[in-house]
């Protein structure tokens, strides 16, 4: 979004450029041609910039969604390690039950 707005800079000193180079900012010189221009100049800003949103609003809800399966990856994780130490700590009950068994 940084890189955009700089190139949007340089293109709105570009025309204020060009604009000054065929006006000499005088507004009873502005013709029909400089209105269509601006016209021109903001349709082209706003397709582009729908399509960067667009590109990045899509960016953004696929690193969410892989923020979330990587949360719900650790829970999974943590489930399965106390199911795993559960395991080991009745294996080891019955392990020294049968080494001890009770009369």
């Amino acid at each position: 979004m940084k890189s955009l707005s700089i190139t949007g800079l340089i293109l709105l000193a570009v025309s204020a450029l060009l604009f000054y180079l065929t006006t000499d900012f005088a507004v009873e010189q502005i013709k029909l041609s400089h209105i269509m221009g601006i016209m021109a100049g903001v349709g082209i800003g706003l397709i582009i910039g729908g399509m960067v949103g667009y590109v990045s609003k899509g960016s953004a809800i696929k690193e969410e969604q892989k923020r979330k399966e990587f949360k719900q990856l650790q829970k999974d994780k943590e489930e399965l390690e106390k199911q795993a130490a559960e395991i080991a700590r009745r294996q080891a009950e019955l392990e020294a039950q049968n080494k001890n068994p009770q009369i």
